[in-house]
């Protein structure tokens, strides 16, 4: 049975740069997740709230909206607002590889973001396994990570994205938010400005908050993130020029060129998230913005989209200036990756088990990318993104549409994603996120036809 409702612990600070309805979106997500709010709490009416804390109805209803796209809220009609159990875009699911929470009901999952990990050879995954553990015990820290695990990476780095650097130039990390949170913690200083692409990669967007930056949305297109639009006086941008997160797109050699040039007349540092480069099936990819301005750009890149989170294994290829510091912090803190998953990476390389695994994986989704977007395109629905990475993007024409859809895709047997919890701020695009990577071929396929009626345009 619902419960009245419930006292709330939010404080403002309009003096703050973040924005009202961002800042009360933030408290009541924070509260919920928290346990402070549970399942079935009963919240405010926008007008009541909006006179309790003193702000106009738009705040209370943007952040209602931003709550309500995310699954954190459930409206009742002729009853009031209600916190759901838990947000289905926060709940994973076991069937198709992502193991975590059992789900009430059994769900295909196709969301961003989950690897092809069903395509790894078990007997080369064994193998690697057993070479690792054979490896004698560590008896000092490794803080730049296994010398051979950087050695590997190089290799990888020179053969799948035309990055050429040495061994003694790549860290080991313990993936990309783990790198993040390490570029924030000992590069940057709390009050710093961070431009960030919106919509764009959120659990760096918290790792930059949590740090104590200051957040600068910056709009992306079909060419990727504008350049034009990272605000003065910002200290980083981050962004993921090859395969831009969620939409798709890739930044244009034009706004590469850009977007290097004002980092260096500005003393910009330049995060550029590689998470799943080497997924391209159309035409080679662009140069890293590594290759073209090693001296502002700090390139991260990870396992966990080509093999599996499993490892928890990255990497980061950083001026010298920016790898002392982390490695200072590292030092100071007494923190580093793992590595457990660094040898079991070495092993999959040395065996060619790695070069193998990710000529399949290539083959392998883009087979899939094209029958998925094939059906698509013959019903009519458009499709956003590049020939490349694991997911693609059906734009819609509201949040409305958004939350109907996905809400949809549960009632009949698919868990999705929609845009609208990648915004730092309020939602300015709709749509619906398709991950092909996470069940079978077979599964896709079966789902397919469920699918494609789901997103297809309906009369207005």
């Amino acid at each position: 049975m619902a419960r009245g409702d419930t006292a709330l612990p939010v404080r403002l600070d309009r003096g703050s740069d973040v924005p009202l309805a961002v800042q009360l979106a933030d408290a009541l997500r924070e509260s919920a997740s928290t346990g402070h709010l549970r399942g079935g709490d009963r919240l405010p009416s926008t007008r009541a709230l909006a006179s309790r804390l003193g702000v106009s109805r738009t705040v209370t209803s943007a952040a209602y909206e931003q709550l309500h796209a995310e699954g954190w809220i459930l409206g009742r009609h002729g009853s009031g607002t209600y916190v759901t159990t838990s947000p289905p875009a926060a709940r994973p699911e076991r069937r198709g590889g992502v193991v975590g929470e059992e789900p009430s009901t059994d769900l295909i999952v196709l969301t961003p973001g989950v690897p092809w990990a069903d395509g790894l050879d078990r007997a080369a995954w064994r193998r690697a396994w057993r070479a690792a553990a054979d490896t004698p015990p560590l008896w000092n820290s490794q803080r730049s990570g296994l010398s051979e695990y950087r050695a590997a990476i190089a290799e990888h780095l020179l053969r799948h994205r035309g990055l050429d650097v040495g061994t003694d130039s790549v860290l080991a990390t313990g993936g990309t938010t783990a790198a993040v949170v390490e570029l924030a913690a000992a590069v940057l200083r709390p009050g710093d400005l961070v431009a960030v692409e919106e919509p764009g990669y959120q659990r760096a967007v918290h790792a930059f908050r949590r740090a104590g930056m200051r957040v600068a949305p910056v709009p992306v297109d079909s060419e990727g993130l504008r350049p034009d639009a990272v605000p003065p006086g910002a200290r980083a941008v981050y962004c993921s020029p090859a395969h831009q997160y969620p939409l798709g797109s890739r930044m244009s050699a034009a706004r590469r060129v850009e977007l290097v040039e004002r980092a260096r007349a500005e003393n910009l540092l330049v995060v550029e998230d590689d998470y799943d480069g080497e997924l391209r099936y159309d035409v080679a990819p662009l140069p890293l913005l590594a290759a073209l301005a090693p001296d502002v750009v700090a390139h991260l890149g990870t396992t966990s989209k080509i093999l599996t989170p499993s490892l928890g294994a990255g990497w980061m290829v950083a001026p010298p200036s920016v790898t002392s510091a982390v490695l200072e912090y590292r030092d100071l803190t007494g923190t580093r990756p793992s590595p457990a998953g660094q040898r079991v990476l070495v092993e999959l390389a040395r065996h060619g088990d790695l070069g193998r695994h990710l000529r399949r994986l290539r083959r392998e989704l883009s087979e899939r990318r094209s029958m998925l977007v094939g059906a698509l395109r013959d019903a009519k629905v458009p499709v956003l993104g590049d020939d490349a990475g694991a997911h693609l993007v059906v734009p819609l024409d509201s949040a409305e549409q958004e939350r109907e859809r996905l809400a949809e895709g549960r009632r009949r047997g698919l868990l999705l994603d929609g845009l609208a919890r990648h915004f730092a701020r309020i939602p300015t695009a709709h749509g619906v996120a398709v991950g092909y990577a996470g069940c079978s071929r077979e599964v896709l396929r079966d789902c397919l036809g469920v699918l494609v009626d789901l997103l297809r345009p309906r009369p207005r």
